[in-house]
Protein backbone atom coordinates (compact mmCIF):
# COMPACT_ATOMS: atom_id res chain seq x y z
CA UNK A 1 0.00 0.00 0.00
CA UNK A 2 1.23 3.53 -0.82
CA UNK A 3 0.65 5.86 2.14
CA UNK A 4 1.00 9.65 2.00
CA UNK A 5 1.80 11.33 5.31
CA UNK A 6 1.06 15.07 5.17
CA UNK A 7 3.26 16.88 7.70
CA UNK A 8 3.53 20.48 8.85
CA UNK A 9 5.86 20.21 11.85
CA UNK A 10 3.13 20.89 14.41
CA UNK A 11 2.20 18.91 17.51
CA UNK A 12 -0.59 17.39 15.41
CA UNK A 13 2.01 16.03 13.00
CA UNK A 14 3.87 14.52 15.95
CA UNK A 15 0.66 12.86 17.18
CA UNK A 16 0.02 11.46 13.71
CA UNK A 17 3.57 10.09 13.45
CA UNK A 18 3.25 8.57 16.94
CA UNK A 19 0.02 6.89 15.83
CA UNK A 20 1.64 5.43 12.72
CA UNK A 21 4.70 4.22 14.60
CA UNK A 22 2.72 2.61 17.45
CA UNK A 23 0.18 0.83 15.26
CA UNK A 24 2.60 -1.50 13.54
CA UNK A 25 -0.15 -4.04 12.91
CA UNK A 26 -1.60 -1.50 10.45
CA UNK A 27 1.50 0.35 9.26
CA UNK A 28 4.37 -2.09 8.89
CA UNK A 29 7.45 -1.79 6.70
CA UNK A 30 5.79 -3.58 3.79
CA UNK A 31 4.06 -0.29 2.89
CA UNK A 32 5.58 2.57 0.94
CA UNK A 33 5.53 5.77 3.00
CA UNK A 34 5.93 9.27 1.57
CA UNK A 35 6.25 12.31 3.82
CA UNK A 36 4.85 15.42 2.16
CA UNK A 37 5.14 19.06 3.20
CA UNK A 38 3.65 22.15 1.61
CA UNK A 39 5.48 25.43 2.34
CA UNK A 40 3.21 28.44 1.88
CA UNK A 41 3.80 30.20 -1.43
CA UNK A 42 5.64 33.50 -1.50
CA UNK A 43 3.68 36.27 -3.25
CA UNK A 44 4.73 36.77 -6.89
CA UNK A 45 5.95 40.35 -6.32
CA UNK A 46 8.23 39.18 -3.50
CA UNK A 47 9.51 36.32 -5.66
CA UNK A 48 10.33 38.80 -8.42
CA UNK A 49 12.21 41.02 -5.96
CA UNK A 50 14.44 38.30 -4.47
CA UNK A 51 14.77 36.03 -7.49
CA UNK A 52 13.37 32.58 -8.16
CA UNK A 53 16.64 30.84 -7.19
CA UNK A 54 16.51 32.35 -3.71
CA UNK A 55 12.84 31.47 -3.36
CA UNK A 56 13.45 27.85 -4.41
CA UNK A 57 16.28 27.60 -1.87
CA UNK A 58 14.00 29.06 0.80
CA UNK A 59 11.28 26.51 0.00
CA UNK A 60 13.80 23.64 0.15
CA UNK A 61 15.15 24.83 3.50
CA UNK A 62 11.68 25.26 4.98
CA UNK A 63 10.61 21.82 3.76
CA UNK A 64 13.71 20.16 5.21
CA UNK A 65 13.03 21.73 8.62
CA UNK A 66 9.76 19.80 8.69
CA UNK A 67 10.60 16.66 6.72
CA UNK A 68 13.86 15.68 8.41
CA UNK A 69 12.53 15.42 12.01
CA UNK A 70 9.45 13.56 10.72
CA UNK A 71 11.64 11.13 8.79
CA UNK A 72 13.85 10.61 11.84
CA UNK A 73 10.80 9.78 13.98
CA UNK A 74 9.70 7.12 11.48
CA UNK A 75 13.20 5.75 10.96
CA UNK A 76 13.48 5.21 14.72
CA UNK A 77 10.75 2.58 14.38
CA UNK A 78 12.12 1.00 11.19
CA UNK A 79 10.13 2.90 8.56
CA UNK A 80 12.17 4.61 5.84
CA UNK A 81 9.97 7.21 4.14
CA UNK A 82 10.55 9.08 0.93
CA UNK A 83 10.43 12.88 1.32
CA UNK A 84 8.57 15.22 -1.05
CA UNK A 85 7.45 18.83 -0.98
CA UNK A 86 5.58 21.30 -3.19
CA UNK A 87 4.99 24.98 -2.42
CA UNK A 88 1.35 25.96 -2.49
CA UNK A 89 -1.82 26.30 -0.49
CA UNK A 90 -1.94 23.22 1.72
CA UNK A 91 -5.41 21.81 1.05
CA UNK A 92 -5.28 22.05 -2.70
CA UNK A 93 -1.61 21.03 -3.01
CA UNK A 94 -1.89 17.98 -0.74
CA UNK A 95 -5.07 16.84 -2.50
CA UNK A 96 -3.49 17.20 -5.94
CA UNK A 97 -0.28 15.42 -4.88
CA UNK A 98 -2.30 12.53 -3.41
CA UNK A 99 -4.25 12.12 -6.64
CA UNK A 100 -1.25 12.42 -8.95
CA UNK A 101 0.73 9.94 -6.86
CA UNK A 102 -2.09 7.37 -6.87
CA UNK A 103 -1.79 6.89 -3.11
CA UNK A 104 -3.95 4.29 -1.38
CA UNK A 105 -4.26 6.33 1.81
CA UNK A 106 -3.58 9.82 3.11
CA UNK A 107 -2.84 10.31 6.81
CA UNK A 108 -2.60 13.70 8.47
CA UNK A 109 -2.98 15.35 11.84
CA UNK A 110 -6.00 17.52 12.47
CA UNK A 111 -6.33 20.40 14.90
CA UNK A 112 -9.90 19.39 15.67
CA UNK A 113 -11.31 22.92 15.71
CA UNK A 114 -15.00 23.34 16.45
CA UNK A 115 -17.53 24.68 13.95
CA UNK A 116 -16.99 28.35 14.88
CA UNK A 117 -13.20 28.15 14.59
CA UNK A 118 -13.52 26.39 11.20
CA UNK A 119 -15.86 29.16 10.04
CA UNK A 120 -13.39 31.88 11.05
CA UNK A 121 -10.04 30.20 10.29
CA UNK A 122 -10.91 27.48 7.80
CA UNK A 123 -9.63 23.95 7.99
CA UNK A 124 -6.70 22.51 6.07
CA UNK A 125 -8.10 19.02 6.64
CA UNK A 126 -11.44 20.11 5.22
CA UNK A 127 -9.74 21.64 2.18
CA UNK A 128 -7.71 18.48 1.63
CA UNK A 129 -10.86 16.36 1.76
CA UNK A 130 -12.56 18.71 -0.69
CA UNK A 131 -9.68 18.38 -3.19
CA UNK A 132 -8.90 14.70 -2.72
CA UNK A 133 -10.52 11.38 -3.56
CA UNK A 134 -7.86 9.38 -1.73
CA UNK A 135 -9.15 7.72 1.47
CA UNK A 136 -7.97 9.81 4.42
CA UNK A 137 -7.26 9.07 8.06
CA UNK A 138 -7.25 12.17 10.29
CA UNK A 139 -5.50 11.89 13.64
CA UNK A 140 -6.36 14.27 16.49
Amino acid sequence: MRILLAVDGSDYTRKMLDYVSTHRELFDTSHEFVLFHTPLPIPPHAKAAVGSGNVDEYYRDEAQKVLEPAAAALQACGITPRREWRAGHAGETIGRFAAEGAFDMLIMGSHGHGALARLVMGSVAGEVLAHCRTPALLIR
